[in-house]
């Protein structure tokens, strides 16, 4: 094992400590693969599946491994019109799992999301009984401070790129606090504790994940 990676396991298990404070769950796996493995092992044959916008989750395989898999998928992006998006969306806040990643996650077992319709971080706050969320330990920060920063000046903008989204960020690479018809930067959630013990849980993975 590298020394970056046994670095990250340590952190990994100082976060796990704190989220458990927190009444969250937290895991550590050094590779993604492994990451994905135990979740699906996790999700019980004939569940209903949900989840948010996320380049971790695809990433790390699992997006692959639930289409594979036995289970009832509730996939908004199937939908033809808003009407049946918005019906979608009302099943997944009533699904089994709901599969997330964080936009960034402090040393202290904060979580911090920023989002644009508010759907991800809706289902993280309440809804769906169980909350997976797979963060790479790119994404940890000291602070909810620097959570925010980072969300706001490293994930914003690639995302914004990525989405071809006509906001500051895309053209400029960093944050301009912008107001712009299309910004995405429209709701900012800390989530400093669950209400429901084991109903969120972190699977860490000590790979680069998402932005």
């Amino acid at each position: 094992m590298s020394h970056k990676l046994t670095a990250s396991a340590k952190q990994a298990d100082t976060i796990i400590k704190n989220l458990a404070k927190r009444n969250m769950e937290g895991y550590y796996f050094d590779t993604a693969a492994e990451c994905t493995r135990a979740v699906l092992d996790t999700l019980p044959a004939g569940s209903t599946i949900s989840w948010g916008g996320s380049e971790s989750i695809k990433e790390c395989g699992l997006m692959d491994g639930i289409h594979s898999g036995d289970y009832r998928l509730i996939d908004r992006s199937l939908a033809k019109s808003p009407e049946e998006s918005r019906a979608l969306y009302a099943q997944a806040v009533l699904s089994d799992y709901y599969l997330m990643s964080s936009n960034a996650i402090t040393l202290n077992g904060e979580l911090i999301n920023i989002d644009g319709n508010g759907n991800r971080v809706a289902c993280l706050i309440q809804g769906p009984s169980h909350v997976i969320l797979i963060v790479g330990m790119n994404k940890v920060v000291t602070d909810i401070e620097s959570g925010i920063a980072r969300v706001r000046n490293m994930a914003s903008p690639a995302n914004a790129i990525r989405l071809n989204r006509n906001i500051p960020c895309a053209a400029t690479g960093t944050c301009h606090d912008c107001l712009a018809p299309e910004c995405f930067c429209n709701q900012i959630v800390v989530t400093r504790r669950s209400g429901h013990a084991g109903r969120i849980k972190v699977y860490l993975v000590g790979e680069s994940l998402g932005y």
